[in-house]
């Protein structure tokens, strides 16, 4: 492998994140795949290990801004970070039958979970597009200040974290659906409590990985040297790009990755 290469396509990976918040684990998990040819399991411990820098740098900025809803992060942290160990308990258990198994059931998971998040992002992208007065039912808004509102917003967290634990990929893009949908956040404070709530997921769900021992630093100190100044980079030209095509390019991309994964040849 030509790790010389990593730090440039981790570099452009991170521009990508700066420019449309599409969440990193959905480009670089497949790019350690398939242009580094880096075993699933390798690939995704070492993604989580790599995103959990970002986050958490993204996250102390946005609590020194004040723009954090910490009662919403508290309560989903609640739920994710367990759900994230047990997804991770799943990985230690099939990893007891053979890499090989893990190897391929990954393959699969993140395909699933890629395609998934993907489908949903061009629904709603399109809908934006072609029929922006389209008005939608609200979903109820969980009420933190209730056990229900808790217990609710602790399962969804525990679900989605699960699913983290197991591929990397949506510990910000399905919760920042999640906080749109039912907890009704202002922009101001959407950005910081997804950030914040994903940096400590990623966090627990780092330990989990390492003790996977599949966490190869070869891989993840590049992505860092590569995809930390390429957010900054990203994030400074975000005002002055066209945010609707550049996603319907990335989305379309990452149809035919995530095809790719789940039907690999």
């Amino acid at each position: 492998m030509d790790y010389f290469l990593l730090p440039l396509f981790s570099f452009f990976v991170g521009v990508v994140v700066g420019l449309t918040g599409i969440g990193g684990a959905s480009l670089i998990t497949p790019m350690l795949i398939f242009l580094f040819q880096v075993p699933p399991s390798v690939a995704v411990s070492s993604d989580v290990v790599a995103a959990t820098l970002m986050k958490f740098v993204g996250g102390f900025k946005h609590w020194q801004q004040k723009t954090i809803d910490l009662q919403v992060v508290k309560w989903l942290v609640l739920g994710s970070v367990p759900g994230s160990l047990f997804g991770v308990g799943i990985l230690h258990f099939i990893k007891q039958t053979g890499e090989d198994n893990l190897d391929r059931v990954l393959l699969h998971s993140i395909g699933v979970m890629i395609l998934c998040v993907t489908i949903l992002a061009l629904i709603q992208l399109l809908l934006l597009t072609f029929f922006p007065k389209l008005k939608f039912p609200d979903l109820p808004k969980f009420n933190l200040e209730t056990l229900l509102g808790r217990v609710l917003a602790m399962g969804v967290g525990a679900i989605l974290g699960c699913l983290v634990g197991l591929t990397s990929v949506s510990s910000g893009s399905m919760f920042a659906l999640v906080l749109i949908s039912f907890f009704r956040l202002d922009a101001r404070k959407l950005v910081g409590t997804d950030i914040s709530q994903a940096a400590i997921l990623l966090f627990f769900t780092s330990l989990g990985h390492l003790s996977l021992g599949t966490v190869d630093w070869g891989l993840v100190l590049p992505i860092w040297f590569g995809s930390v100044p390429g957010v900054i980079l990203g994030a400074k030209l975000c005002n002055i790009a066209p945010q609707r095509p550049l996603r319907f390019v990335i989305y379309t991309l990452l149809l035919m990755v995530s095809y790719k994964l789940v039907s690999p040849v």
